[in-house]
């Protein structure tokens, strides 16, 4: 209980509640249409105001993401700095512009929705595939610290020999909890604008399963600061 006070208590802890919601709300819409259960409208409806609610909580903060900048482009390795500085950069590009939705969708201003949306959609997504850099990045130095517990001393012989690396391998990363979150977490996000922009054909009920995944991952990382990725 403490720690669900800890997170309202933070803007950005009260917008992966939201945002978990959401996707829940999503993923049971889906499954009761599938099913030809009552409640489909109003969960909907929800899903609608809770991703309105969101980009309100976030309103101006394409600034504070534009200002971080300036620090992970200080950031001594040249592969974390490009692919940090490019998803920041990315990310206030995406607030931008679901800053604009919401200003339509408040009815502030008159805009095409649907073009924000995709213009929205698209930089997300480009902040995600760099996020997914910086993530992979990450494993490759855990497996390279780590190559002499991973691979035999004689050599990988045979598929065996593939299984038992794998196994290793998978435990070295599993040691790193900050990774494994942040890249289930941008794996299952990666689908989410990719399918918005048409690029893959998901059904609403895996988006909302995925959303869900990768909120509650995000609110892990909130609650425990060691498990975030700095």
């Amino acid at each position: 209980m403490e720690s669900l006070i800890k997170l309202n208590n933070q803007t950005a802890g009260r917008d992966k509640i939201a945002r978990l919601a959401q996707y829940l709300s999503r993923l049971l819409w889906y499954r009761f249409e599938y099913y030809q259960k009552g409640g489909v409208h109003n969960l909907k409806a929800l899903e609608y105001q809770l991703s309105t609610f969101r980009k309100l909580l976030r309103f101006g903060r394409c600034i504070d993401s534009l200002y971080t900048v300036i620090h992970s482009w200080q950031h001594p390795n040249l592969s974390l700095r490009l692919s940090i500085t490019l998803s920041k950069i990315y990310n206030a590009l995406f607030l931008f512009a679901d800053h604009i939705l919401w200003l339509g969708r408040s009815d502030l201003y008159n805009i095409n929705t649907d073009k924000w949306s995709n213009i929205s959609n698209k930089y997300w997504l480009y902040s995600i595939i760099m996020n997914l850099v910086r993530d992979f990045y990450e494993i490759l130095v855990i497996l390279k610290a780590n190559k002499s517990r991973i691979l035999p001393k004689s050599g990988v012989k045979n598929f065996n020999d593939i299984l038992s690396c794998s196994a290793k391998a998978v435990v070295c990363i599993n040691g790193y909890q900050n990774v494994v979150v942040d890249t289930v977490r941008n794996c299952c996000d990666v689908f989410i604008p990719l399918t918005a922009l048409g690029h893959t054909k998901l059904s609403p009920g895996t988006i909302g399963l995925l959303g869900v995944i990768s909120s509650i991952a995000g609110i892990i990382s909130l609650i425990e600061p060691a498990v975030k990725l700095a």
